[in-house]
């Protein structure tokens, strides 16, 4: 009788034992099946108001200070997410949500989490702001005008912030404060500002810029090659202003840094430089144009111009930083849109009657 009831605890504990593996594997298998739906549906967020086939942009603003659960309540509501819970868990995993921006973005409801995260770690937008974009090469009066245009303060209003405003810069120092003293250091690039920003607020902005991308590594190199940071940008301007292709700036620059060096030729005879007195970007120049009196005229003056004569980008600055090595020192613009470089005279002047087809 024993043996028999030892023998059903015996079965009833095998069974138990049993039942216990089976709802651990059960368990783990609903667990994986879970989770990996739950990566499907984090990733994909199907049940959204706006058809996917049919996607749109949207605008949304991201407030400064916006904690992470404001920022996925205000994705939520511009309808292009459906779970901001998961979003919220997905950001905290990832662990960029710190790095979140404020300001205006644009997402659509085919951004997966992911992309909207990368997409709010971009800086935003400024609400009720106007986007502008100054071209590499553009002269003060050009970028003044450019922002008139826009709506951003007035041309009186540029021209008594440029004289009476306070601007604390390195690059700055030493240079006196003249209608035109801030040419060239107004950084080229794409900037947004309020409807009611204030031309020297303007002006700051643009000259934050330079300083940020004007690296201590350009002022090193400025120093090795025995040039002052307003020289360099002087050359820059002309490098910009001549250079026909980004494949080009360095032998361009090169040519200058030629003449500079050389006795028998020390002018640079900048077209750009005349272009820049005449305030007109004259395609052919007359001979009486290059007999202007004036310290800008590189075809009478030899060496650098006193100031920059437009806003150079960084490829012409890095251009003039480090120019190529050659023994160039003439060049002319071909039929083609790319320039005909020379060494002598003589090969300079057979490349003109080649274009002319003389």
């Amino acid at each position: 009788m024993k043996k028999i009831i030892n023998y059903l605890k015996e079965k009833d504990t095998l069974t138990i034992n049993i039942l216990i593996v089976i709802i651990i594997i059960l368990s783990i298998i609903g667990t994986i099946i879970y989770i990996n739906n739950r990566r499907a549906d984090i990733q994909n967020d199907h049940y959204k108001t706006i058809s996917v086939k049919n996607p749109k942009d949207i605008e949304i603003e991201i407030p400064p200070g916006a904690t992470l659960s404001e920022i996925a309540n205000i994705i939520y509501k511009a309808d292009i997410i459906k779970y901001p819970k998961k979003f919220i868990s997905f950001a905290k995993s990832e662990g960029n949500s710190a790095k979140y921006q404020h300001g205006i973005f644009t997402l659509n409801i085919n951004m997966s989490y992911e992309d909207i995260s990368k997409k709010l770690q971009q800086p935003g937008g400024v609400p009720n702001s106007i986007k502008i974009t100054i071209p590499e090469g553009y002269e003060l009066r050009q970028i003044i005008d450019l922002y008139v245009q826009k709506g951003l303060g007035s041309k009186e209003g540029f021209e008594n912030a440029i004289i009476n405003g306070n601007y604390k810069y390195w690059f700055l120092e030493g240079l006196k404060k003249n209608p035109i003293y801030l040419e060239g250091y107004l950084f080229p690039a794409t900037y947004s500002f309020l409807k009611d920003s204030t031309e020297e607020t303007i002006l700051k902005t643009m000259l934050d810029k330079f300083n940020t991308t004007f690296t201590n590594n350009m002022k090193i190199r400025c120093n090795e090659l025995g040039m002052t940071v307003h020289e360099v940008l002087t050359l820059a301007s002309i490098v910009e202003r001549e250079a026909a292709n980004d494949s080009e700036r360095d032998i361009v620059a090169s040519v200058f840094y030629n003449r500079l060096n050389s006795k028998t030729y020390p002018y640079l005879e900048s077209c750009a430089t005349v272009q820049y007195i005449l305030k007109e970007r004259k395609p052919v120049l007359s001979i009486a144009d290059t007999q202007i009196n004036s310290p800008y005229n590189t075809y009478k003056n030899a060496g650098l111009p006193p100031n920059p004569i437009a806003s150079p980008g960084v490829e012409s600055i890095n251009a003039t930083l480090y120019p190529a090595n050659t023994d160039y020192l003439f060049f002319v613009l071909g039929n083609d849109g790319k320039h005909i470089f020379s060494k002598t005279y003589d090969q300079h002047q057979a490349a003109i009657a080649k274009i002319r087809g003389n």
